[in-house]
């Protein structure tokens, strides 16, 4: 159990940065201010819904993508942590809100039209949840595992990411659910102060995949 409990640990500190529920909430909070209350939970439970669908394709299906392409798992690794260090940079000096996103633009200009369009799959769901850079660790993470060079017990690894796809997506649909009230508690300035960390922490993560790729490559020519 403690094992069990020390991957998800690990997959809730690698995925969560990349996620990043907060993000998330002041996107929904900008695009269902005209929604009604059973409108607005109904498109929070949809939004974590479609965040546990892509997570869990992308970890069964991500080996299969791999294979049919020709992709190496250190090709990958480097590619996911430029990525990631890529979007840490964006976090940590942005040049544009997230409201300004175009997702965000598209569909504001979408249900301007048509009140009732559904932001649950786009942009809640993907880019703002689980966009390229959760992807593609998702699929490293998965790569490692069928590789066997992460050693853990079989039932932890078939257990582990289910747990952490599901907690993450429970996480979300609290946010959502629950938007209001964290904007009021942390404000715009909490939102970006949070924002500005998990981008740190982000780009540590990204130039250490790019590392761990890079030592990859190289052992294989040696």
């Amino acid at each position: 159990m403690i094992e069990l409990f020390e991957i998800i640990g690990i997959g809730l500190i690698t995925l969560l940065p990349l996620a990043n529920p907060l993000t998330a909430v002041a996107l929904f909070l900008s695009l269902s201010e005209d929604m009604n209350k059973k409108t607005r939970d109904h498109q929070a439970l949809m939004a974590s819904i479609y965040v546990f669908t892509i997570m869990i394709v992308t970890w069964y299906a991500g080996q299969v993508v791999m294979s049919t392409f020709g992709i190496s798992v250190p090709g990958l690794r480097i590619a996911g942590g430029l990525i990631v260090v890529f979007i840490g940079f964006q976090m940590l000096f942005p040049v544009r809100k997230v409201h300004d996103a175009l997702e965000v633009r598209e569909k504001t200009s979408e249900m301007q039209k048509e009140p009732d369009t559904d932001i649950a799959f786009v942009p809640l769901a993907m880019p703002g949840t689980a966009g390229p850079g959760t992807i593609a660790i998702i699929i490293s993470s998965a790569s490692a595992v069928h590789q066997g060079t992460i050693h853990v017990s079989q039932w932890v690894i078939i257990v582990a990411p289910i747990l952490v796809f599901i907690l993450i997506s429970i996480l979300l649909w609290v946010s959502l659910r629950s938007s209001a009230v964290i904007m009021r508690f942390i404000g715009n300035s909490g939102v970006q102060a949070i924002s500005r960390l998990m981008g740190f922490l982000l780009v540590c993560m990204g130039i250490q995949f790019v590392i761990n790729g890079s030592l990859d490559v190289a052992a294989s020519i040696h």
